[in-house]
């Protein structure tokens, strides 16, 4: 099976190389437009399941919070090039990095985690996990979300939510820094605050030295052959996904769809595996690899998209707004004050799963109703 969806993703890389100039230019006639869309969307999503399945082999080996790690931030960079494509592509797409990082914390802070709470709730009751970890990713998520979509909104030096070349510039690396030092800090001296916390009455500290002497019996010759096959699934996403942005484009434009509905169909493209891991590790009552996933899949969303949106901007002269709607600012400070109180305890229950679930219905009626 492995093979197979290798072969299937890279043929299409082929045909899209060899052909995609016809291909793409039946976007007019609906029936071709659509196979095309289906095709190239079938194989995306495929791929990633495949960079999902390698990833999880190297989180075996190498034990957390390195495995989820390597799942989110290949995940993200899939994304970075499905943006970078699309703005590349269409020169006309000033919102589409605010639609796509906003989609991604509404569906996986509120879609996601509602979800994974009430079906943990109704399986587990309550679940443990670890509450410095939990802790900590929240106290990144917060600045890297109110700086890059709230605060362009009340800068003097441009309206419309955009930046200066200045301010994006100076915004890129402090983005960078931050989500450097909590890497950093995440792989380092505090790793084992992502670690599943120990059952009550044991010492927290034997689990995290037994799980890093078994990541550390892995060898190169084990790892480094996963790490191949994860490239090898990741690049045929990154390749397509310049024809995915195109037939995106069109459609959107054809339909009279509204806009932010290109930012939330590749969130849900990219991350659609990732959250169906996140909701198998909390049926599995691993609830600190679902936090692991999700909160560190918002994390470097906006550790890695903001400095990639605002420096295509510059670098083509292309605008590029940041700032959310008020609307939209509401909402995204709803997320964070709830995501706060829902990981502020050391256990969940499925009241805060219909919480964050509610919040999510609610940005998606507000998207086709503004």
């Amino acid at each position: 099976m492995m093979l197979f969806r290798l072969a299937c993703a890279w043929a299409s890389v082929v045909a899209f190389q060899l052909f995609g100039d016809s291909l793409l230019g039946q976007l007019g006639a609906p029936l071709p437009s659509l196979l095309v869309f289906l095709w190239l969307l079938a194989v995306i999503i495929w791929s990633a399941f495949g960079v999902v399945h390698e990833a999880e082999e190297l989180a075996e080996r190498l034990g957390e919070p390195y495995g989820t790690l390597i799942l989110t931030l290949s995940i993200v960079i899939i994304e970075v090039a499905l943006v970078g494509a699309v703005m590349l592509g269409a020169k006309g797409a000033p919102t589409l990095g605010r639609d796509t990082m906003f989609a991604v914390l509404m569906i996986v802070l509120n879609g996601v985690v509602g979800i994974g709470l009430l079906i943990g709730g109704l399986r587990h009751f309550s679940q443990r996990y670890n509450l410095k970890g939990a802790s900590a990713y929240l106290a990144v998520i917060i600045p890297l979300t109110v700086i890059p979509l709230f605060l362009p909104n009340f800068t003097t030096s441009t309206t419309d939510g955009t930046l200066t070349s200045f301010q994006a510039v100076a915004f890129s690396i402090f983005t960078l820094a931050l989500y450097g030092a909590f890497l950093i800090l995440q792989t380092g001296r505090h790793s084992a605050f992502f670690h599943e916390p120990a059952p009550e009455g044991e010492v927290s500290a034997a689990a995290a030295v037994a799980e890093g002497d078994e990541a550390s019996s892995s060898t190169a010759r084990e790892i480094l052959p996963r790490i191949g096959l994860l490239l090898a699934n990741i690049l045929p996403i990154v390749i397509l996904s310049k024809s995915l942005a195109a037939v995106l484009d069109f459609g959107i434009v054809k339909l009279g769809a509204p806009t932010a509905l290109g930012g939330i169909l590749i969130a849900m493209v990219v991350f659609t595996p990732e959250c169906i891991a996140a909701l198998k590790a909390i049926t599995g009552n691993q609830l600190q690899r679902a936090i692991n996933l999700c909160l560190g899949a918002a994390a470097s969303t906006l550790g890695m998209t903001v400095p990639a949106v605002l420096l295509i901007g510059v670098f083509t002269g292309q605008p590029v707004v940041l700032g959310l709607s008020a609307t939209n600012m509401v909402i995204a400070a709803m997320t964070l004050l709830l995501s706060t109180l829902t990981f502020t305890g050391t256990r969940t229950t499925m009241l805060e799963g219909a919480v964050h679930l509610a919040v999510f219905f609610v940005f998606i009626v507000l998207v086709f109703s503004p």
